[in-house]
């Protein structure tokens, strides 16, 4: 097996690819050679393979072709596939980012075979241990050397902890990632021309805790379909699935005041969201893409909690859960409130990556 350099960074996400493609650039700007690993945790081509296109980034040099999707067998297969890898190549240190059955079972054969793990986007919480992510980031982050926190606050949830590796604030590399791509993105997306609507909200449902049960999901769609806007909705493949299964599908999709499109790609996402009037979401991720200077919308964030805690404080989201009548009555408060948002995000001003790259060289 080829040895492409001392560091080596693991994938397997769509969130993964976007956080993780500013610091491949950082680390190609300094002639940092490396070893980029796709772990395939996102088989489908619209959720994974694109955005390299999407990004003009390099194809990863390895893919683990993980096949399983139960959470357990999944994480099992890439601790397996990994270990081989790491074993053979033998790298410096490898990088990985969030906290993903990818990123847990990635760290976990790293540090297995002995070599030292640098963790992305290290302290983040939401002390709601329903959520799997919950207990990915916390492992992850207490066996890393190297631990860069987005905020001040996440360092402070390090330190309590008492973790072991050295902690960094760096800012979160997503921000990063929307001030490269949104010039890129408005010039070469089309998407806007395929909607019904001028003014819309853009939503996007996939957590398991959502999804999987039909009384959450039922009341989410139709939160939806009662909202006081028109709502765009990329429907995830394993939101589709669920949706079908509970019957909700056919009503849902076809419905006047709702639009359901593809998968979207990296692109096309954030035009979405540019020209978006509210954005109703459970992922961490899109609060985060939310808070960035060249988006700035407010989120109406579809859990019980959120990790993304300092989106909160800052003004532009707001925990609104999964119940019908509170999810309509925030999103009226949220498109009457006429305070403006900040002009900078909490989460950095997207020199992340390079901070970053700078202080593995140092």
């Amino acid at each position: 097996m080829k040895h492409l350099g001392a560091w080596m960074m693991l994938v397997g996400t769509r969130p993964e690819i976007i956080k993780m493609a500013p610091l491949i650039r950082a680390f190609k700007r300094r002639g940092m050679l490396f070893t980029l690993v796709h772990s395939g945790q996102h088989y489908d081509y619209n959720m994974s393979e694109r955005f390299f296109e999407d990004l003009e980034l390099p194809r990863p040099d390895i893919n683990l072709r993980v096949k399983a999707s139960a959470p357990a067998a999944q994480m099992a297969e890439v601790m397996a596939g990994f270990e081989k890898i790491v074993g053979a190549m033998k790298p410096r240190l490898v990088l990985v980012q969030g906290d993903t059955n990818t990123t847990l079972g990635g760290g976990l054969a790293a540090v297995k075979s002995g070599v030292p793990i640098a963790h992305v986007e290290a302290g983040l919480r939401s002390y709601d241990l329903r959520m799997q992510e919950e207990y990915n980031r916390r492992i992850v982050d207490h066996i890393s050397s190297y631990l860069f926190a987005p905020t001040r606050a996440s360092k402070r949830i390090l330190l309590d902890e008492n973790v072991w590796g050295k902690i960094y604030v760096t800012g979160n590399t997503v921000i990063d990632a929307c001030n490269q791509h949104v010039t890129i993105a408005s010039r070469k997306s089309r998407i806007l021309k395929t909607l019904r609507f001028k003014r819309y909200a853009l939503a996007t449902v996939h957590r398991a805790e959502n999804v999987d049960n039909p009384k959450v999901l039922r009341n989410i769609v139709e939160s939806m379909m009662d909202a006081p806007v028109p709502v765009i909705m990329p429907v995830h493949p394993r939101t589709e699935k669920r949706l079908k299964e509970n019957d909700l599908w056919r009503s849902f999709s076809t419905y006047a005041n709702v639009q359901v499109l593809p998968p979207a790609g990296y692109l096309d996402f954030l035009v979405l969201m540019r020209s978006s009037c509210i954005i109703m979401t459970d992922s961490g991720g899109v609060v985060e893409e939310a808070t960035s200077p060249r988006i700035r919308k407010r989120v109406l964030v579809l859990r019980r909690s959120t990790e993304r805690t300092e989106a909160i404080r800052a003004g532009f989201a707001k925990v609104v859960g999964t119940e019908k009548r509170n999810i309509l009555a925030k999103f009226a408060e949220a498109l009457n409130d006429r305070k403006a948002l900040p002009r900078s995000s909490p989460y950095g001003n997207g020199d992340a990556a390079e901070k970053i790259a700078e202080i593995l060289c140092s």
